[in-house]
């Protein structure tokens, strides 16, 4: 059995000499979701990773992107994920994170999520001079332990409702949605460079098709 906890580069951009290594029909730009592909591929049997990835990979709908979370989940136990609020990798960025724990062992029936709040007083997020503290994750490790512990930061979603969210697992707690959701410029261009990344990817995908009609 092998374990691998990390935190893997994202937001970059890899050329089509790195993305030949992958199968085609899992061959994206986004150095992140390469990272993910290449953990399941080495990932032995009963081996477990927690490794943290932005929001981009949680609801995005292109078809690399797709297949590998489908790989994930139908082929993986892709079992908690812990979202991680803005700021906690501050002053180096401010984008949203999330912890994906699964294992290579069963698939996935149902993802258990939890959300970690921010304080009071830090309504866009945790910063340069208020950091994220270890004290800020005791509640997702106690919930972690005993998942029966009645924590309303805490929630789960079967496959069946991600699949009819076409893999989109970009899933917030419904017991705390806010009204209006501010977004940092970080968080804005990430967003729009993620679907620039896909609209390419559609594209690519269109041509091919086209190609081939001809």
């Amino acid at each position: 059995m092998n374990v691998f906890a990390m935190n893997p580069p994202y937001g970059g951009v890899e050329g089509p000499g790195v993305q030949a290594n992958f199968p085609s029909d899992m061959q994206t730009k986004e150095t992140a979701d390469l990272f993910i592909a290449m953990m399941m591929f080495h990932l032995k049997k009963n081996g477990r990773v927690g490794i943290i990835l932005p929001d981009g990979f949680l609801f995005g709908t292109d078809g690399a992107k797709v297949n590998i979370k489908k790989k994930l989940l139908k082929e993986f136990n892709l079992h908690t994920i812990v979202r991680l609020p803005s700021g906690v990798f501050a002053p180096y960025t401010s984008i949203k994170t999330n912890i994906l724990f699964f294992e290579n062992k069963g698939t996935t029936d149902r993802i258990d999520f939890y959300e970690i709040p921010l304080p009071d007083g830090l309504k866009n997020g945790f910063t340069k001079t208020r950091p994220f503290l270890k004290k800020h994750i005791e509640g997702a490790r106690e919930w972690y332990l005993n998942r029966k512990n009645g924590d309303e930061n805490a929630y789960s979603v079967t496959m069946e409702e991600i699949e009819k969210r076409n893999f989109n697992i970009d899933i917030r707690n419904p017991l705390n949605i806010k009204e209006k959701e501010t977004f940092t410029l970080d968080e804005l261009m990430i967003d729009l460079k993620g679907k620039v990344l896909e609209i390419e990817s559609l594209l690519g995908e269109l041509s091919t098709v086209l190609k081939g009609g001809e």
